[in-house]
């Protein structure tokens, strides 16, 4: 496996891990009360939307040229990192 295919893999995995986790929080989420419910579901709506450029950046990543792969990398794991803080702090809310 080359450097390029391994850094891929390790970034899908890291976040797969993050959806499952982020999926276990939203379930405990939705047994809130109904007062913070809301706010739950809204950060919740947040977090999917990262998880979803996540995943596009990712594909980005995939299909990028040598020429662009150092780029590529440093954006996905701006990406990645802010994810992670948002799933992190969301996770310390609920």
């Amino acid at each position: 496996m080359t450097t390029r295919e391994a850094y891929i893999e390790k970034m899908k995995t890291q976040l797969d891990e993050l959806n499952v986790r982020m999926d276990r929080l939203g379930d405990k989420a939705s047994e809130a009360q109904a007062n913070v419910r809301a706010s739950y579901q809204k950060d919740m709506a947040q977090l999917r939307e990262q998880s979803v450029h996540a995943k596009a950046k990712m594909e980005e990543l995939k299909t990028a040229g040598e020429d662009r792969w150092d780029a590529m990398v440093t954006e996905m794991e701006k990406v990645r990192d802010a994810f992670v803080h948002s799933f992190s702090y969301f996770k310390s809310q609920v």
